[in-house]
């Protein structure tokens, strides 16, 4: 068949493309040659049934064969590899086959339609589609088994010629800038330049940069469908498949095989143009794409709160409006660090504070996160408060460093709030009423349990504020 010396090409080409990248137009060359033939016998493969078969499902066309036998689909394939039909099981009608003829013999799957026609995670528009992904992978599988299972072993992944080289001149570029100024953002000028070159690239660009919070943050992995040839950014060997062939990190974009996605290392560099908001994105996510210690929104409310507010009665208590703290939201989404909130635009504080607290309400994994709950839960039940302020120490070094750090800065600030009662009517038993369930959450949405474990977030936070400096 067509799709089998498709494969048989590629086969032959994919171990060398590292060494000569000739072979990368090589095949698309036949890959597109095969296209035209490809498309004239594009039904083939297909044994259509020339009788009328009663109750034939609807998504289903000519290919069905109706209630027959294994023996029977057997014979019907007339051993013509590649052939394939659709039958209806013996033993559990309204069961339905996929008989496909492979290596000189009959395989036969359990057929599946949910609106798309599926034998395990890939779904199809077509059942043909389905037949021409299945027969590729078998290929694959078959004829190079024994150099799928080597392909993890000596990955690219840090080691690859034109990434060095492009890598290099990335870092000249952000060493300058760095001397330049001292912000921590890194400037427009980089991205223009970072855009430019693959997310392999920049990543370990932005990793040798002085400058770079080097937190660490796992790749959030989802299935993609490649259009055209692809290539896996960590072993270098081609993608296979008609549809979903790998998956890309949507935070970075880097690109690999399912089964490489379990050796790449959690060095994930968010890229800036894939993070559309600033609220509901993740933290670590956030810091590592603005290249930042701690989200914006926290240092810039922060900033703004102390510089006008801290003798604000109230404060962080009372409520600003909600349209106005959502103009606030709004704000960060659209401009980022540039987002206007000083005095003149809302002169309210309280529009401030709602801000800050609506940002880490909206955080899809708490600032005190869902692996570390229960154990501050169960510290808070401590009674000896020299044991329990240990063992809050503990359970803090747990949590992911950008969380660490926004905790570490966020109690400092509200230690100064405490510093201002007098005015301001707050002290850290107040303020952890108000951040106990702000800061933390637990795992499973129950209400009940909200309710039970409140008085052990406000101790929670109490106790951080008034030990920030032991504890921190």
């Amino acid at each position: 068949m067509d799709y089998i010396q498709i494969m048989r090409a590629c086969i032959h080409s994919v171990p060398d493309i590292g060494q000569n990248p000739g072979n990368i137009m090589m095949m698309k060359t036949k890959i597109a040659a095969s296209k035209s033939s490809q498309r004239s016998q594009r039904r083939n493969g297909m044994k259509l049934c020339n009788i009328f078969v009663e109750n034939r499902p609807k998504y289903y066309g000519r290919e069905f064969h109706g209630i027959i036998s294994r023996e029977q689909a057997d014979e019907l394939l007339g051993g013509v590899e590649g052939a394939y039909i659709l039958r209806e099981s013996q033993r559990q009608p309204g069961c339905y086959t996929l008989a496909l003829r492979f290596g000189n013999q009959t395989l036969n799957y359990r057929l599946f339609y949910d609106g798309k026609h599926f034998v395990g995670e890939k779904r199809f528009e077509s059942i043909h589609d389905l037949v021409t992904d299945g027969l590729i992978t078998l290929y694959i599988e078959t004829k190079a088994s024994e150099y799928i299972s080597k392909m993890t072993t000596n990955p690219i992944y840090e080691h690859i010629g034109y990434a060095t080289l492009l890598r290099e001149k990335v870092s000249r570029r952000l060493s300058r800038s760095k001397n330049e100024s001292r912000k921590t953002n890194v400037t427009n000028e980089e991205h223009t330049a970072v855009e430019k070159i693959s997310s392999l690239v920049r990543r370990a660009a932005l990793t040798h940069n002085d400058n770079h919070f080097n937190y660490e943050k796992t790749h959030n992995f989802k299935v993609h469908t490649f259009r055209g040839p692809h290539w896996c950014e960590y072993c270098a060997n081609f993608m296979w498949g008609l549809i979903a062939q790998g998956v890309r990190c949507s935070d970075c974009g880097l690109n690999v095989h399912k089964q490489c996605s379990k050796h790449v290392p959690n060095d994930c560099q968010p890229d800036l143009k894939r993070i559309k908001k600033v609220y509901c994105c993740d933290l670590t996510t956030l810091v590592k794409a603005h290249n930042t210690q701690r989200p914006m929104v926290v240092d810039i409310c922060i900033r703004e709160i102390e510089a006008r507010g801290l003798k604000s009665e109230g404060l962080y208590r009372v409520s600003g409006f909600t349209e106005h703290i959502e103009d606030v939201k709004m704000a960060f989404d659209r401009d980022g660090e540039k987002a206007d909130i000083s005095a003149n635009i809302y002169p309210d504080i309280n529009i401030i504070t709602g801000a800050l607290k609506l940002y880490f309400r909206d955080l899809p994994i708490p600032v005190i996160t869902y692996d570390t709950y229960s154990k501050f839960i169960e510290v808070a039940k401590i009674s000896n408060a020299d044991e329990r302020l240990e063992a809050v120490h503990e359970v803090l070094m747990l949590l992911p460093p950008a969380h660490y750090e926004t905790l570490r800065y966020l109690m400092i600030h509200l230690k100064k709030v405490t510093m201002n009662e007098k005015d301001n009517f707050m002290n850290a038993e107040n303020l952890g009423i108000v951040f106990g369930p702000t800061l933390m959450r637990p795992p499973e949405d129950s209400t009940l349990t909200t309710l039970h474990d409140m008085r052990y977030q406000k101790l929670i936070v109490q106790i951080l504020i008034e030990n920030e400096d032991v504890l921190f």
